[in-house]
């Protein structure tokens, strides 16, 4: 099987199991209504599917989406021809402390390297965020993108799917928004100068799938994510009804949904971001592309006026997103002697 670095060795109870459970029960929604909007009834059940998705599972599947198929082929087409470069050519765009985005093949998973190499590009280019996660340091900076040079194309094609998911996003926050009693557009103000971003992850096969993770177990801090993966597979979440993990069975031409830590602060808890990862196959390599829908760095995380009473008081305290992703981005490249910043350090105790 050959040898493998320690660094990537999880602890025992961490390790994946080599049979594993299929992921039965992950809802499965077809969009088709929201393309005819005037189908009341069938944008009710939509609504509804996706309320009660969020709420068992904080997972789901989409399918007629009204994401082009020909956009999701170029993107991965130049994924692939970047992935094959020379370790020399990629590291011109390598990422670090001050270039937040570009290629990256040694980022950590609590604390456990993860068997993956990734490339990172903001859709604000540039954005503006705090210099320090230190909460009175009043210091900004920008986080630009870098292009490689080859493949040429690479820049375009992923501009232009950028383009695509922003608009799913929205989609899908105003029925997230709409299953909870709220006007359809009651997110879009949180994005006017979003901080979102989309990783393309390369998994090369590995000599030992017993014991390494593409991606450590973790919870997506942002808003909301929509991942695509090729026919290979490998993402595991966490069951939430008994903690078993499950393997997601991608269906033909869908995306992937999770909600994230802050719609989990917003919802003040009525819906909860899930735990997940990703395992490694001996054989093949494997590719994804997530895009990770991200607040205005000025926004104070908190959990929603309406959703919250005397009966239902607010779970956590206001916290500046902004500050929040600096203190993660920084945690990328090092390791750290504490767990990284999570939403319960906010959690309000009774």
């Amino acid at each position: 099987m050959g040898e493998v670095d320690p660094a990537f060795i999880q602890e025992p109870e961490h390790r994946p199991k080599i049979s594993y459970i299929e992921g039965q029960g992950i809802p499965l929604i077809d969009l088709s209504p929201i393309h005819s909007p005037d189908n009341v009834s069938a944008i009710e059940g939509l609504v509804k599917e996706i309320g009660s998705a969020c709420k068992e599972w904080g997972f789901f599947q989409v399918i007629n989406h009204g994401v082009p198929l020909e956009k999701r082929e170029k993107i991965y087409s130049a994924s692939r021809k970047f992935s094959a470069l020379s370790a020399e050519e990629k590291s011109k765009v390598r990422k670090s402390e001050k270039k937040v985005y570009g290629h990256y093949d040694n980022e950590h998973t609590k604390n456990v390297k993860d068997w993956r190499e990734v490339f990172d590009f903001t859709i604000n280019d540039p954005i503006t965020v705090p210099a320090s996660p230190e909460p009175d340091d009043e210091e900004v900076t920008e986080w630009k993108n870098q292009w490689p040079q080859y493949p040429p194309e690479l820049r375009e094609v992923c501009q232009e799917y950028t383009q695509e998911m922003v608009k799913l996003a929205y989609k899908l926050m105003e029925l997230i928004a709409l299953s909870l009693g709220l006007p359809a557009d009651r997110f879009h103000g949180f994005f006017k100068d979003q901080t979102s971003y989309i990783r393309l992850n390369h998994y090369n096969p590995c000599p030992a799938p017993h014991l390494a993770l593409g991606l450590g177990r973790h919870q997506d801090s942002g808003v909301l994510t929509i991942l695509n993966e090729d026919d290979v597979g490998g993402l595991e979440v966490k069951r939430k009804t008994d903690g078993e993990w499950v393997r997601v069975k991608s269906a033909p031409d869908a995306y992937i949904i999770n909600i994230g830590d802050t719609t989990q602060v917003w919802t003040n808890d009525e819906y909860e971001s899930v735990e997940h990862r990703v395992v490694v196959n001996s054989e093949r390599e494997r590719f994804s592309i997530a895009f990770f829908l991200h607040a205005s760095s000025y926004t104070m995380v908190e959990p929603l006026e309406e959703l919250t009473s005397e009966q239902n008081p607010a779970k956590y305290r206001a916290y500046s997103w902004g500050k929040f992703i600096t203190h993660r981005k920084r945690s990328n490249f090092q390791k750290l002697s504490v767990e990284n910043v999570q939403i319960n350090h906010f959690k309000i105790s009774k």
